[in-house]
C-alpha cells in the first residue's frame, strides 16, 4: 500500500477510469490540498532558497498526473501517487542538478537520504510536516517581502495557485506577477530569510502579519476577485487549515489566532447556503439555514470563546463577532443588527476600511430603515478605493427597492453588472434585474 499523508481528505472511486474531461477538474482538487504540504516538505529538505525547485518539482507531479490519469484511470489513493510522484522527482534532480553536485557536494547524499527515507506512514511524518509547512508560512509572510507578494506567495507556495490565477486575482497581467514572484524568491535569497518559526518578542511582531495573510487567503476563497466560480471551497480549506495550525501552537494560539479561526469558521458554516442547487447565489436573508454547517458554528464559537482570554480586541474579534451574531440567530428577522452595527462602529475606530464602512451602511439599513442606510451608503461614493467595487451598487440597488425608486434600483444594478467579472454574480444582477422590469410592468 502506497504511503500517504495521514490527513489527506481526498475522497474519489477506487481506481474508476477518469474521462480526458474530467481529469483537470480531479487534478486541481487534489492539488490544491496537497501542493502547500508537498512544497512544505520539499523546502525543508531542500532548503528555502530553493523554494523555486520545489515548486516546479511539486507542478511537474501535477503535470505528470494530468498526462497519465486520462488514460490508467484514476490510482487508488490519488494524493499518494501524487506524493511519490513528488517524492521521485526530487530525486532525479538532486542526482542530476550541476548545482547540487558541484557546488553543494556535501549535502547531496543526505538530501538523497532524506528523500528515499521519506515514509507518511511513519507517526513523526505529520508532525515533521506540520511543523514545515508552519516554517513556509512565516517565510512567505516574512516583513522584508511587500504585504502583496507574501500574499502571492502564499498563494502560490500553500494553495497551489498558477501564475495566471494569481495575477487574475490581483489584475495583474500573468507576465507582470511572474515577476513579483521571482523578486519575492530572490528576496528571499538575499535577504536569507531563515526557514524556521520566529521566537520571542518577533513572533508576536510576525504573527500579525501571518493572520493577515491567513485572512486574505480565506477571502479570495470566500468571494473570489476572479474566475467562474464566486466560492472556491479549496482555497478556504486551505486557509481554515493553516489558521488552525497556527491557533493550535503552543507559542502561537494568542487570541487574535483563535478570533481568525472563529471567523473563518463562522463563514464556513454559511458556504453551503450561498448558492442554490443551480448554483445561483442566495442571499443572506433568503438562505435555508438548515444547510448551515452547526459542527463549524459550534466549534467558531469555542474558538471565539478562546480568542476572549485577556483584553485584547481585534479586528478578528470583532469581525467574528459580527459572524456570530449571524450564525446564531434562529433566522433573518430576529438577526441582532444593532449589536451589529455597534461593532462595524468598533471597527471603524480600529481601522477606517471602506469595506467596514460599506458593511455598517448595510447595518444601518437593517436598524434604522433604508433611507438612513441609502444616506450612508451615498456617504462612501467618493471613496476612491470603492470607485469600480460592485459591492457598493448592489448595495446602492437593494436599498433603492426597499424604498421603491425602482429607476434608480435599476441603474445601480445595471453598474454593479458592468463592474462584476464573476459570472455567479452577473447571473444574479441580471435576475433582480429581469424582477425589476417585472414588477414595473
Amino acid at each position: 500500500m502506497p504511503s500517504h499523508p495521514p490527513d489527506s481528505v481526498v475522497s474519489f472511486p477506487d481506481g474508476q477510469p477518469v474521462r480526458a474531461d474530467d481529469v483537470p477538474r480531479v487534478a486541481e482538487h487534489l492539488f490544491r490540498q496537497e501542493a502547500g504540504r508537498l512544497i512544505s516538505m520539499l523546502t525543508g529538505i531542500f532548503g528555502l532558497e530553493r523554494l523555486q525547485l520545489a515548486e516546479d518539482v511539486v507542478q511537474e507531479a501535477l503535470m505528470r498526473a494530468l498526462q497519465v490519469w486520462p488514460f490508467q484511470g484514476l490510482p487508488d489513493e490519488p494524493a499518494a501517487w501524487l506524493f511519490q510522484t513528488a517524492r521521485r522527482l526530487a530525486l532525479d534532480v538532486i542526482r542530476r542538478e550541476k548545482t547540487f553536485r558541484i557546488k553543494q557536494p556535501q549535502i547531496v547524499t543526505n538530501v538523497e537520504q532524506q528523500l528515499t527515507e521519506l515514509d507518511a506512514r511513519d507517526p513523526q511524518f505529520e508532525a515533521e510536516l506540520r511543523d514545515a509547512r508552519l516554517r513556509l508560512v512565516f517565510a512567505c509572510c516574512h516583513p522584508a517581502l511587500p504585504e502583496e507578494a507574501q500574499v502571492a506567495l502564499a498563494l502560490k507556495t500553500l494553495g497551489g495557485f498558477s501564475t495566471e490565477e494569481i495575477a487574475a486575482a490581483f489584475l495583474c497581467s500573468e507576465p507582470a506577477m511572474a515577476k513579483r514572484l521571482t523578486r519575492a524568491r530572490q528576496k528571499i535569497r538575499d535577504e536569507r530569510i531563515p526557514f524556521e518559526i520566529p521566537a520571542g518578542p518577533e513572533l508576536a511582531e510576525r504573527l500579525a502579519g501571518v493572520l493577515k495573510v491567513l485572512y486574505l487567503l480565506f477571502n479570495e476563497g470566500y468571494r473570489a476577485t476572479s474566475g467562474e466560480r464566486l466560492i472556491k471551497e479549496e482555497i478556504c480549506a486551505e486557509a481554515i487549515r493553516l489558521a488552525r495550525l497556527v491557533a493550535d501552537h503552543p507559542a502561537m494560539g494568542q487570541p487574535a489566532a483563535h478570533a481568525l479561526l472563529a471567523l473563518m469558521l463562522f463563514n464556513e458554516a454559511r458556504r453551503p447556503a450561498r448558492v442554490d442547487a443551480q448554483g445561483q447565489l442566495v442571499r443572506l436573508r433568503d438562505q435555508d439555514r438548515a444547510r448551515w454547517d452547526y459542527n463549524r458554528i459550534a466549534e467558531g464559537l469555542a474558538q471565539l470563546a478562546l480568542a476572549a482570554v485577556g483584553q485584547e480586541a481585534s479586528d478578528y474579534h470583532l469581525q467574528a463577532g459580527i459572524a456570530a451574531c449571524h450564525c446564531t440567530a434562529a433566522d433573518y428577522a430576529s438577526t441582532d443588527w444593532a449589536r451589529i452595527l455597534c461593532l462595524y462602529d468598533q471597527l471603524l475606530a480600529h481601522h477606517d476600511s471602506p469595506i467596514y464602512a460599506l458593511n455598517r451602511a448595510v447595518a444601518v439599513g437593517q436598524v434604522h430603515g433604508p433611507a438612513a442606510g441609502m444616506e450612508a451608503v451615498e456617504m462612501l461614493i467618493h471613496r476612491h478605493e470603492l470607485a469600480s467595487y460592485p459591492l457598493l451598487y448592489a448595495v446602492m440597488g437593494d436599498f433603492a427597492v426597499r424604498l421603491e425608486r425602482f429607476d434608480v434600483a435599476a441603474d445601480h444594478l445595471r453598474e454593479a453588472l458592468r463592474l462584476t467579472t464573476l459570472p455567479t454574480e452577473q447571473a444574479f444582477l441580471r435576475q433582480q434585474l429581469r424582477e425589476l422590469d417585472q414588477s414595473e410592468g
